[in-house]
C-alpha cells in the first residue's frame, strides 16, 4: 500500500473498493484491522436445500460489529470539529459499542465515559474498564432511555462529546460503505436471496439494506425482533422529542435476553428503514430459541456467538424452511460469546466435571492419574540448607506473617489480595521466582516445607511461626476473626483492617463451582 494511503483515515481506507480484500500487515494501528470480516458456510444446521451463511463480526478486533460504528463516529466528529483533541467522549450503550469506543479512544487518546444499565453482562463493563474507560451504571428499571438520559446530563454538565449512536448518521454510513460492500463482494458471483439481521441502533440494518437495495435489489431484507418485544413491527408509533430522540419507552417494549437488540424504544434509523420500504418482512424469535441456537452454533458449527447471533441464525433457519431450492441466505452474527459468560447463555454449562467427565477420568486408576512419567514414587531427600531456610523464615521476628507460594498461583493471589486490602504486612516466599530457581533452590525449599508440615499444597501461610493453612483456611480464619486474634497476640501486634466477604477473594471459577454469588 502506498504511503499516502496509509496516512489517510481508517474509515477512508475502508470505503476504498480495494480494501474489501484482506490486506497483509503490518497495519498502522489496531483501527486498521476493523472490517473485512468473513462470511462462512453453515454446514450442520438447517435444511440441505439452501445454502446458509453467517457473517462473523466477531473477527473485528474488539469482537463485535460495533467496532465499525465506533471508528466511524469518532472520525466523523474529528473531521467536523465536534470532537476536540483530548476532549472526553461519552456514550450510553449496552456494552459492545462501549467496548469498541474504548478501543478507538485508547488508540486516539480520548478519555471515555460509558453509561450502561446495571443488568448488562459483567464481562462488558470489565472489558471497558480494562481498556481504560470509566463505566457509570444506571438502574435496570430505567432501561435504555434512562441510561441515555444520564449520559445526556453528564455530557451537558461537563462539555463532553456524546456519540449519539442511535441518531448519528456516521453509524449508517459506516455500514453502507463497508459492511454492505463486503457482502456484495462475497456474493457477487452467486447472488444473495435473503439477508437476515436484528437491530439495536439499526445502523447495520439501515446501512446494509440501503446498499443491497442499490446493488442487489432482489435480495430480501429480513428484520428480526424478540418475539415478546416487537416494537418496530407494530402499529404503535414511537413518541419523539423535537430533535428525533425518543420521548419515552415504547409500549411494546419488554425485557428479553438478547442484549444489544430492541431497546425500549424505536431508533430513528429503524423507523426510517421501515418507512422507506427497506424491510421486506419481520421474523420474530423467542428468547429460548435465541439461546438454543447460539449453543447449537457453538457445539455443531464451532461458531461462538452471543444471544443476538443465536437469534439471527434462528430467524435464518425459519426463513430457510420456505426458501426455494438453492437459495443463498446470510445471517449477521454481531459478536462473540465470551462476553456472556455470566448470563443465561452459559447457565447450564458446568464449572466442575460432569458425570460423563468423571466417568472418563475413572477409566484410569487413581494411582496413575497425576503421576508424571519418570517421576519417582520415593520421598525426595531433604537438603539441609533448604530445611535451614524454612526454619529461619518461620523464626524471623521481623516478618511474623509468611506465605510460601508461587508467583502466579490464583490461590496465592487470593491471600495477597486479603493481606493488601487489610493492610497486613507479610513476607512472600515465591519458590518459583527467578532467584530461587537458581540451583533448584525453590524446589528444595518446597520439599523441606512439605516435610515439616505434612502438607503438599501451596500456599502455606504462617503467623508467628504457626501454620494457618492454605488460601481457603486463611480467608475463613479472617471471616471468623480468628486470624485477627492471632495477629493481635503477636509480640509486635498487627491490627488488620475490615474486609467484607473475604471468601469472595477466592478464584472466580471456584466461587462459581461452590455456588457462591
Amino acid at each position: 500500500m502506498a504511503l499516502q494511503n496509509i496516512q489517510t483515515s481508517a474509515a477512508e481506507r475502508h470505503s476504498d473498493p480495494r480494501a474489501l480484500t484482506y490486506l497483509p500487515g503490518p497495519f498502522p494501528s489496531i483501527l486498521d484491522t476493523i472490517g473485512r470480516t468473513p462470511v462462512v458456510r453453515i454446514n450442520n444446521l438447517g435444511p440441505q436445500h439452501v445454502e446458509l451463511y453467517a457473517k462473523l463480526e466477531a473477527f473485528n478486533p474488539m469482537a463485535s460489529v460495533k467496532d465499525r460504528l465506533a471508528l466511524a463516529v469518532i472520525e466523523a466528529a474529528e473531521r467536523s470539529g465536534d470532537l476536540k483533541p483530548g476532549q472526553t467522549v461519552i456514550e450510553a450503550t449496552s456494552g459492545n459499542t462501549g467496548i469498541a469506543l474504548a478501543m478507538v479512544c485508547a488508540q486516539k487518546r480520548y478519555p471515555l465515559v460509558i453509561v450502561m444499565a446495571e443488568n448488562f453482562s459483567i464481562e462488558r463493563r470489565v472489558l471497558m474498564r480494562f481498556l481504560g474507560a470509566k463505566v457509570i451504571l444506571t438502574p435496570a428499571a430505567e432501561r435504555a432511555t434512562g441510561m441515555m438520559a444520564t449520559a445526556e446530563r453528564l455530557a451537558t454538565a461537563n462539555g463532553w462529546f456524546m456519540c449519539r449512536q442511535f441518531e448519528n448518521d456516521a453509524n449508517v454510513e459506516a455500514h453502507l460503505t463497508t459492511t454492505a460492500r463486503e457482502i456484495m463482494s462475497d456474493f457477487e458471483k452467486v447472488g444473495l436471496n435473503y439477508w437476515v439481521s436484528g437491530f439495536g441502533t439499526a445502523g447495520t440494518l439501515k446501512g446494509v439494506a440501503e446498499g443491497l437495495r442499490q446493488h442487489s435489489p432482489a435480495t430480501q431484507i429480513i428484520a428480526v425482533e424478540p418475539e415478546n418485544a416487537q416494537i418496530l413491527n407494530s402499529d404503535i408509533p414511537q413518541a419523539r422529542l423535537s430533535d428525533g430522540r425518543p420521548a419515552r419507552s415504547h409500549p411494546n417494549s419488554r425485557a428479553h435476553p438478547i442484549q444489544g437488540w430492541s431497546p425500549d424504544f424505536v431508533s430513528i434509523f429503524a423507523e426510517q428503514a421501515l418507512h422507506s420500504g427497506l424491510i421486506d418482512r419481520f421474523q420474530p424469535v423467542s428468547g429460548a430459541d435465541a439461546l438454543q441456537v447460539a449453543q447449537q452454533l457453538a457445539a455443531r458449527e464451532g461458531i461462538l456467538c452471543g444471544p443476538s447471533g443465536g437469534a439471527t441464525m434462528a430467524a435464518a433457519l425459519e426463513v430457510a424452511k420456505t426458501a426455494p431450492n438453492g437459495a443463498h441466505i446470510l445471517a449477521m452474527i454481531p459478536d462473540t460469546g465470551e462476553r456472556y459468560l455470566s448470563t443465561l447463555l452459559f447457565d447450564d454449562v458446568e464449572v466442575g466435571m460432569t458425570a460423563d467427565e468423571e466417568e472418563i477420568l475413572a477409566s484410569v486408576p487413581k494411582t496413575l492419574r497425576h503421576q508424571v512419567p519418570g517421576q519417582s514414587s520415593q520421598a525426595p531427600e531433604i537438603a539441609p540448607q533448604a530445611e535451614a531456610f524454612v526454619e529461619a523464615a518461620l523464626a524471623d521476628e521481623d516478618a511474623s506473617v509468611v506465605m510460601f507460594g508461587f508467583e502466579w498461583c490464583e490461590f496465592c493471589w487470593s491471600v495477597r489480595k486479603l493481606f493488601d486490602r487489610a493492610a497486613i504486612p507479610f513476607r512472600a516466599i515465591d519458590v518459583d521466582s527467578t532467584e530461587l530457581r537458581k540451583g533448584d533452590a525453590g524446589s528444595q525449599i518446597l520439599q523441606a516445607l512439605f516435610a515439616q508440615t505434612g502438607l503438599r499444597t501451596v500456599p502455606q501461610v504462617f503467623v508467628g511461626g504457626e501454620l494457618v493453612g492454605g488460601a481457603t483456611e486463611v480467608l475463613t480464619a479472617f471471616e471468623d476473626l480468628s486470624l485477627q486474634a492471632r495477629l493481635a497476640s503477636l509480640p509486635k501486634p498487627i491490627n488488620a483492617g475490615p474486609i467484607e466477604d473475604p471468601l469472595s477473594l477466592l478464584p472466580n471459577w471456584l466461587n462459581a463451582a461452590k455456588g457462591r454469588e
